[in-house]
């Protein structure tokens, strides 16, 4: 797919089908994560890829709406370190987890936490920080990005207007 009509296509998915989803898929979606660029290099993050019926229950708890979480077939918690741009290092893995899921005809949506020191405690993040919890699965309403064109995207999206954010001085 073309990389702009995937970012321009992009929508969050709140709603799974219940399917599980391939091990290779799985895997690239990880993979796209891990080889984002960090500040420094340093990779100060790691994923928490949550499996165990029991744990994503006690997870879904902890973040602003549970059941993106509960009904998701991959769960991902994002732990990074403490120091430097860690929020923007966990941006830049977390988008490229959605953008590979995407490709893959995956939805996902990033999830707010609610009660980050539940959640710090169920993934083992002593001295961490959390980044929001990742859902991903196959969509209720599967999505077709070749269905419109970049600019038909652009032109549903409910974004503030291209001149209202983007500044020229």
């Amino acid at each position: 797919m073309d990389t702009f009509l995937a970012v321009a296509s992009k929508r969050e998915a709140r709603r799974y089908d219940g399917r599980p989803l391939p091990d290779d898929a799985v895997r690239r979606i990880l993979e796209a994560g891990r080889l984002a660029g960090s500040s420094r290099n340093r990779q100060a993050r790691r994923f928490v890829v949550l499996r165990d019926r029991a744990i994503v229950e006690r997870a879904a708890a902890t973040v602003h709406v549970p059941s993106n979480v509960l009904g998701a077939a991959l769960v991902v918690a994002i732990v990074t370190g403490r120091k430097g741009p860690t929020a923007f290092d966990a941006g830049r893995a977390a988008q490229n987890m959605m953008l590979a899921a995407s490709n893959e005809g995956i939805g996902s949506c990033p999830n707010g936490i609610s009660d980050p020191e539940a959640l710090a405690a169920i993934v083992g993040a002593t001295e961490e920080q959390l980044a929001p919890v990742l859902t991903f699965g196959y969509p209720v309403r599967a999505a077709d990005p070749s269905r419109h064109t970049a600019d038909e995207w652009i032109g549903r999206a409910d974004r503030l207007p291209f001149d209202e954010i983007v500044q020229v001085r």
